[in-house]
């Protein structure tokens, strides 16, 4: 293997395409000692004979009956930092139990085998899950005592049948929610009452679990414990782990279109830097956003090296054999070069890697910095974003200190939201009884809502269901509106996922090309009756974009603050949208192929949202029509763009309306809202942080180097107005007078 500095002159240095480099110093391991009282079987089986200082920070938490939230970088031992408490007490007490909860089931496979491989007689894990075949059920009931599942598994096949699980939640002593990250937005919601409704139970059979969650690096995992849980958590966050030196790049695919903004393909590029690191030898893994990404960088680096017997791709579309094989023959070397998309970005022990190329900036700081810490465990590592020209992307090349030294953002949720709750508060009433003293755990805001719903019933011993069915099947989980179509892949049968009402009409129409997990599928039909979308799989090199009329009406102010000199305010709205028409363009060139009109009834709901007015002083010169709606729509287009970097959400998951007068404020105002119905948080968490949100989008648009707007500043792929009337120039000015204010 040819030596790091050598790889960095052949690679990267002098290439047009390099935007930076740059060295992350190694970092020395911090250790303890084994705790004295750990059970000398759980010792010998881990084979380790001193922990990372973190490690032992956990257990001492969990000594002391705290939960705790360990939340420290990639292969920091984080997976160990919960285990050992929990196999202390298995190991020590034949009854005690443990539910381990995972986001996805690879994750839950993973660890199993992990489990199984200590080789202690007392631990009997178990997965239990929708795959789990019925006839084994019963016995995983009865005998596992580390039970490895999913929220989705908890909500609607553990809790409503908690008579079955009696010995399970008596002697439940831990739970575990590992990558506690992943819950937030909308799902993070559901997932905060479903452990609530779990802690409930518990209680009901006298148990008081411990909660020991892991996630990866956020910038609030107290207030992410304390919302998943509704009860603190010890925070474990300062990394003890050893770290190798890491060379950090950030490339850019070379400009083909200066009018239009337009770069080379992203994929090509990493393809590129793939191929030139596994033929000098280095074990590279690349993320891609989708699986048909991951499987062109395959194929383009294979073209390249003209022999594909060291690559492979990953992804979640094969079985769950072909995945292990890949990861076997990358942890011993077989392999130098794997295309993968995110689902070898959560912890899937995949062994030791040189260098990580991820296409396109992941979402999140967060995210991006779980897939850098893949690279270079033991020895110097290559860590390198290729950019797209997503406005965030090109931000970061044109500023990478923003990237390199942004704290990570924030998890946020908001159980509370009213279309969240109501679901599992009928869900809580079927389980058990709902009343007063059920405050404590699931809230006030759940006794009230309880108190207040005609499906419950009220009795002498608290509010129960009314209804014959099992209210937690009419509560999907990764959405806030049970009224939802379900979006079904007629080549396969298969359920991709379910769209709210309130965006359906925008994602699912007729004609759509929808994006799910990053691949294309084309819209046959949105069937009103039975609530489902029917779609097939799309290679077409067109997109859809959808032209929209939006309308706001303020319900109540929340908060109201003079902020950066004018009036800023976080409440309530209700967002009435109708979708018209929609374009088909070019991927390439952004060209309209057609326009095609559209009959859909509108679609209303309720949300949360910021909206400010700027001071005539602030629209100085920018006050005439045509040019104050063109600013503050190409405002409110970057803003939305920037948001993510403050909370862990997707632009698409955040909606916006800009005006020259609004009826109710009287003036030019900015909205922007949650995209889901009820607010999940997004839109407060830029409330908190509205100066450095207002100065991020400033700079982004100053610095883009197109004359008039592109899709790497204010052009939005997602505008109800298909990006009509917008000034850059505008919107630039006036973000920097409010940033100077």
């Amino acid at each position: 293997m040819a030596h790091a500095t050598d790889v960095r002159a052949a690679l990267f240095e002098g290439a047009e395409e390099l935007a930076y480099i740059g060295e992350e110093p190694a970092r020395e391991a911090r250790t303890a000692p084994l705790p004295d009282e750990l059970e000398s079987r759980i010792a010998a089986a881990v084979g380790v004979t001193e922990l990372y200082a973190h490690q032992r920070t956990a257990w001492d938490a969990a000594a002391r009956g705290e939960n705790f939230i360990v939340t420290t970088g990639t292969a920091s031992g984080k997976t160990l930092a919960f285990t050992l408490p929990v196999l202390d007490a298995l190991v020590r007490d034949p009854k005690a139990r443990a539910l381990y909860l995972y986001p996805t089931k690879a994750l839950a496979q993973d660890q199993y085998r992990s489990l199984t491989a200590f080789g202690l007689r007392a631990l009997r894990p178990a997965i239990y899950d929708g795959d789990t075949p019925v006839e084994q059920r019963r016995l995983i009931r009865q005998s596992s005592n580390l039970i490895l599942s999913n929220p989705d598994m908890l909500h609607v096949g553990v809790l409503p049948h908690h008579d079955r699980w009696a010995d399970v939640l008596a002697n439940l002593r831990y739970v575990v929610v590992d990558e506690a990250h992943v819950y937030r937005g909308v799902f993070g919601s559901h997932v905060a009452n479903v452990l609530r409704r779990l802690r409930r139970l518990a209680r009901v059979y006298r148990a008081e679990p411990q909660f020991l969650l892991a996630s990866a690096t956020i910038s609030n995992p107290g207030e992410l414990a304390q919302r998943l849980l509704g009860m603190p958590a010890t925070v474990v966050g300062d990394d003890a782990a050893p770290r190798a030196e890491r060379t950090v790049v950030l490339w850019n695919p070379p400009l083909v279109d200066e009018e239009l903004g337009l770069r080379g393909s992203a994929l090509a590029e990493a393809a590129k830097l793939q191929a030139d690191l596994v033929e000098r030898g280095y074990r590279t893994l690349t993320f891609a956003k989708s699986r048909k990404a991951a499987e062109l960088v395959h194929r383009f680096t294979a073209e390249r090296l003209g022999d594909d017997s060291r690559l492979s791709p990953y992804r979640a579309g094969y079985t769950a054999q072909q995945r292990r094989e890949i990861e076997r023959r990358l942890a011993n070397g077989e392999l130098l070069g794997v295309s993968a998309t995110n689902a070898l970005e959560l912890g899937i022990d995949i062994g030791l890697l040189d260098a990580v190329i991820s296409v396109g900036f992941p979402g999140t700081v967060a995210s991006l910095r779980q897939q850098w810490g893949r690279a270079g465990r033991r020895e110097h590592g290559i860590a390198v974003l290729v950019a797209s020209e997503d406005a965030l992307d090109q931000y970061f090349i044109r500023e990478p200190e923003k990237l390199l030294g942004r704290r990570v953002e924030a998890a946020i949720l908001d159980h509370t939201n009213p279309r969240v709750l109501a679901g599992h508060v009928r869900a809580a009433a079927f389980e058990a009884p709902v009343d007063e003293d059920d405050a404590d755990i699931l809230g006030a805001q759940a006794v009230a809502a309880a108190a207040a719903d005609p499906e419950l019933r009220t009795t002498p011993r608290g509010y129960v269901w009314a209804g014959r069915e099992y209210p937690s099947t009419r509560v999907p989980l990764r959405s806030a509106d049970a009224d939802a179509f379900t979006v079904v892949d007629t080549s396969t049968g298969s359920v991709l996922g379910l769209v709210e009402r309130s965006r359906a009409y925008s994602t699912v129409h007729r004609g759509a090309v929808y994006l799910h997990l990053g691949e294309s599928y084309l819209v046959e039909e949105l069937d009103e009756t039975t609530m489902r979308a029917i779609v097939e799989p799309f290679a077409g090199d067109w997109y859809t974009q959808v032209k929209k009329e939006t309308q706001t009406s303020i319900v109540r102010p929340l908060r109201e603050e003079t902020r950066l000199g004018l009036p800023l305010v976080f409440g309530e709205l209700e967002v009435t949208e109708q979708v018209v028409a929609y374009e088909r363009k070019t991927i390439r060139s952004q060209e309209r192929i057609e326009l095609v009109q559209l009959q859909l009834p509108p679609a209303t709901f309720a949300t949360e949202a910021i909206w400010y007015v700027p001071t005539a002083q602030q629209l100085d010169g920018l006050s005439e029509m045509p040019t104050l709606l063109a600013t503050l729509h190409a405002a409110e287009h970057a803003m939305i763009a920037m948001l993510p970097l403050f909370a862990m959400c997707d632009r698409w998951d955040i909606g916006g309306l800009s005006t020259n007068l609004h009826l109710q404020t009287g003036a030019p105002t900015v909205f922007v809202y949650d995209g889901h119905p009820g607010g999940v948080g997004i839109t407060e968490r830029g409330f908190d942080q509205f100066e450095a949100w207002v100065a991020d989008t400033g700079r982004m648009i100053a610095g883009c180097p197109c004359a008039d707007g592109c899709p790497s500043c204010v052009q939005s792929p997602k505008c109800g107005n298909l990006n009509d009337m917008l000034d850059k120039l505008g919107a630039s000015t006036l973000l920097e007078r409010l940033a100077a204010c």
